[in-house]
């Protein structure tokens, strides 16, 4: 399931690695959201009309402005996007936990695990919930907190350089058919907006201790290539 780290940075656990993938768990039956069909009508819009400004906030989403950003070194060109998995609690849906923490809200008395991990200080860019709903967290301008230690083609420090995007979701379930609607068509949106972007998985930028988007993540689903790993840790750093 996915856990929060204590350096700005989102992770999911539990699964044993195989070569660069992990074993792939039994990920039960696909759900469909009754809203599904409301959102993959906007997923459609979005693809065509969702034009990200200069100021790096998409048009015709939620926005909810979370404080946990900041600049990104002068003349850093964006150059990456990062699939996240999450869920708060964990392997529950559907509730407000995950805004709370992006938004540094959350209500320790709510949940146990809310006391674990209340102090932490992170956030993505966007949010896609389970129905297709689209958040956006931070411009696409700025630094969000979401890579932690990290590495792709020998760069570390991947919030300088990428987007996050967080889909709600956890490693022992498949995600819904809306939210890799949805995916696909803002990734659409980003690549125009941002030429020569790769996409890769939160566990393919920091190996060995991340495992989201998770095993029942389809990449082809949302018109991906999986990506060949290019995280650059040894064994000692990928065990911490």
């Amino acid at each position: 399931m996915p856990i929060v780290s204590d350096r700005g940075c989102l992770h999911g656990r539990g699964w044993l690695r195989h070569g660069r993938r992990c074993a792939r768990p039994l990920c039960g039956d696909r759900l469909e959201s009754p809203a599904g069909a409301r959102f993959a009508v906007r997923a459609g819009v979005l693809a065509d009309k969702g034009v990200i400004s200069v100021k790096g906030w998409m048009r015709g989403v939620r926005r909810i402005a979370s404080p946990n950003f900041d600049a990104r070194p002068a003349g850093e060109r964006i150059s990456l996007v990062v699939i996240h998995a999450i869920s708060l609690p964990p392997e529950r849906f559907g509730g407000p936990g995950v805004i709370q923490l992006f938004t540094n809200a959350l209500d320790p008395d709510e949940d146990p695990y809310y006391a674990t991990i209340g102090h932490l200080r992170v956030s993505a860019h966007f949010f896609i919930r389970r129905d297709g709903e689209l958040i956006q967290f931070v411009s696409t301008e700025a630094r969000a907190w979401h890579a932690g230690v990290s590495c792709w083609r020998g760069r570390e420090r991947c919030n300088d350089f990428s987007i996050g995007i967080e889909l709600e979701g956890c490693d022992s379930r498949p995600f819904e058919t809306v939210q890799y609607d949805v995916l696909a068509a803002l990734l659409k949106r980003l690549r125009r907006r941002y030429r020569g972007l790769e996409i890769a998985g939160h566990s393919d930028i920091a190996p060995g201790r991340k495992t989201d988007p998770g095993p029942c993540f389809d990449w082809g689903r949302a018109g991906i290539v999986a990506p060949l790993q290019q995280g650059c840790f040894d064994k000692s750093q990928s065990d911490q």
